[in-house]
């Protein structure tokens, strides 16, 4: 007796992707989200991050004209 679905068990016709089927799969559904999460937390904090970068490039500027 076998408690799990078989290959090819299901619709007829059908077949699952091979890269559902195996541990690939896997890993690309984690990057898809890791980069989902990535791009939601940049349009969320894009002004601050803009802020960020900008104060710190003019920082960068100024002690660059210091030292030169």
């Amino acid at each position: 007796m076998t408690l799990g679905r078989k290959k090819g068990a299901g619709r007829p016709g059908r077949r699952v992707p091979a890269w559902l089927d195996g541990e690939e799969g896997i890993g690309t559904l984690e990057v898809v989200l890791i980069a989902a999460v990535v791009i939601i937390l940049v349009v969320l904090f894009k002004d601050w991050i803009t802020g960020f970068l900008t104060d710190l490039f003019g920082r960068v500027e100024n002690e660059a004209d210091r030292l030169f």
